[in-house]
């Protein structure tokens, strides 16, 4: 019997025999954390430059645009925003001045989304703190690009598998 076989015929049993279950939710509370770290230093990258005009969620979200053209819900749909008030910042960004705003010629109930000049220079402040951070990660980090492909590898598998969960109900 194969072990997705084995592991479906009784997940409940499997889960308490099994050894992976501790690093399987320290690694949930890792991804979590870590995502509110990410935010925080984005946050003290903004206020080292004196920028207070955005916060880090709206930061992220603007460094996720970037060169495209997307509606909110493409947005949320490619994982490009982990909030669940995108409409509203999308609103506050526009009225800041950071984002486009205009109806889709294609379909007219839809609203594309892309960033101005205003918001570039965001953009550019959190691709230039990423740069840093590529840079300086290995030397005073000790993490390797071999650490991050399989770290990257087990993410990716963990979000299939995530997926197939909702998806095929398992």
């Amino acid at each position: 019997m194969s072990n997705l076989a084995k592991a479906l015929k009784d997940p409940v049993e499997q889960a308490e025999g099994t050894e992976i279950k501790p690093q399987y939710l320290e690694a949930l509370h890792l991804v979590e954390r870590l995502h509110r770290r990410l935010l925080d230093v984005i946050k003290d990258e903004f206020e080292r430059r004196g920028r207070d005009d955005v916060n880090s969620v709206q930061a992220l979200l603007i460094y996720n645009i970037g060169d495209k053209e997307l509606t909110a819900s493409e947005l949320r749909t490619r994982g490009y925003y982990l909030g669940s008030n995108v409409s509203y910042n999308v609103k506050k960004l526009v009225e800041m001045g950071y984002l486009h705003h205009a109806r889709s010629r294609v379909d007219r109930r839809s609203v594309r989304i892309s960033l101005t000049e205003k918001g570039r220079d965001i953009h550019d402040m959190v691709r230039s703190l990423y740069e840093k951070h590529s840079r300086t990660i290995q030397p005073i980090g000790g993490i390797s690009d071999e650490d991050f492909e399989r770290l990257n590898t087990a993410l990716n598998r963990l979000e299939r598998f995530w997926t197939d969960q909702i998806r095929y109900r398992l």
